[in-house]
């Protein structure tokens, strides 16, 4: 078949909402050994943060067993138990899980042999497998053999619509009549998704209508409505994939801002999603994410982070766009550090800095009606706080 180069109309770019957003919430485990309590088990930490679509009843981390997992990863217990083993987390009391969702995300984007057979022993306990990796275990012989004897299936997250079926840009992001706003940042593994996400919350509480497009494989884990799992598609359909999301977005809820979620850094030399992003969405306006204690690229430690001040000259440079906030990732850093380095960016960058995780989210909201005051007057009524 000939692919058709022409620009897709504003029909086509409306696929639909995720399937996700409407099924049922099943109950689940994820799987996360050795590394939970570091960078590569981001996508189990967006899990255990915030999920709409699983009931997450344990993870599984063998280095880490015995803890709650809320209190390793924030402080802050969230009655989600760490146990040892796959043994473990079947036995445990309550409704049985209905599926086993892999929770790391390496660099290489591929699963070490010991995790393949705690994914096959799994399948054999009748559960179905949720993942992320740049390898399909749908067309994975091993996988599919066991899917089909066990009656169990497999979600493969980061697999794409078929080549014929991607859009290119085609301008139609000009239709979208609402604020944009990019969560980017200065490094990957920095909690672009954790702040896109609380943001959003902060914002929809505040009485704005706010939707929320994810370009990972982790917001789509969450059960987001609207997005793709960026690196997965042909750099020629990146920019065009991103403004269909958007206007999806934009058709179906009419919000009042969308937000963005961003992928690696504009600065990064390895991944450089957030070209596409900034062109395909092309936002009003970016809240960039930064560690202060990290000194080198997580990936990549012989490649020093940027600066906040750099990174935000970069992206300025690169759209017309302007960032009107920085929010710190906490890494390494305790309450006063925090505080200080909260008052030293702003003294530097002349901008709003706040936490998403450790400070209140008013401040996001501030941050936001700072950049587009109109907002102010378009709030709707809060129930909750006049209640």
């Amino acid at each position: 078949m000939t692919l058709s180069l022409q620009a897709p109309g504003l029909s086509q770019l409306l696929r639909g909402p995720s399937p996700v957003a409407s099924q049922p919430i099943r109950t689940a485990l994820i799987y996360c050994e050795g590394q939970f309590n570091h960078l590569d088990g981001k996508t189990a930490h967006g899990l255990v943060r915030h999920c709409e679509a699983y009931r997450i009843a344990a993870v599984i981390d063998s280095h880490c067993a015995g803890q709650d997992a809320g209190l390793v990863l924030d402080g802050t217990a969230n009655g989600i138990p760490i146990v040892r083993d796959l043994k473990a987390a079947l036995a445990l009391e309550g409704e049985r899980p209905e599926l086993l969702i892999y929770g790391m995300a390496p660099a290489t984007g591929l699963m070490s042999p010991p995790d393949r057979q705690v994914l096959l022993q799994a399948m054999a306990a009748g559960l179905d497998l949720v993942q992320g990796l740049r390898e399909f275990l749908n067309d994975d012989p091993e996988f599919a053999a066991a899917a089909a004897r066990h009656q169990v299936a497999i979600r493969d997250v980061r697999r794409v619509p078929a080549l014929k079926d991607l859009r290119l840009f085609s301008g139609a992001i000009a239709t979208v009549g609402c604020p944009r706003i990019a969560v980017l940042g200065t490094d990957g593994a920095i909690g672009k998704r954790t702040t896109a996400t609380r943001l959003v919350q902060a914002l929809q509480q505040a009485g704005i209508r706010t939707a929320l497009v994810n370009t990972g494989q982790t917001g789509l884990m969450q059960g987001g409505r609207y997005g793709m799992p960026l690196d997965a598609i042909p750099s020629q359909f990146c920019s065009g994939e991103v403004e269909a999301a958007v206007v999806q977005a934009w058709q179906q809820e009419h919000p009042q801002v969308i937000v963005i979620e961003g992928q690696g850094a504009l600065s990064h030399p390895a991944y450089l999603s957030s070209t596409f992003i900034l062109r395909g969405s092309q936002p009003q306006a970016v809240i960039l994410q930064h560690a202060p204690r990290r000194q080198w690229l997580s990936d990549f430690p012989h490649v020093a982070m940027p600066t906040p001040a750099s990174e935000i000259r970069l992206i300025e440079s690169f759209c017309p766009t302007r960032v009107i906030g920085l929010t710190l990732n906490h890494e390494q850093m305790d309450d006063a550090a925090i505080t200080a380095a909260i008052a030293l960016y702003e003294a530097e960058l002349g901008i709003p800095v706040s936490d998403a995780l450790s400070r209140p989210p008013e401040r996001l909201v501030q941050m936001v009606l700072r950049a587009f005051p109109a907002l102010a007057q378009a709030q709707a009524p809060n129930p909750a706080a006049a209640g």
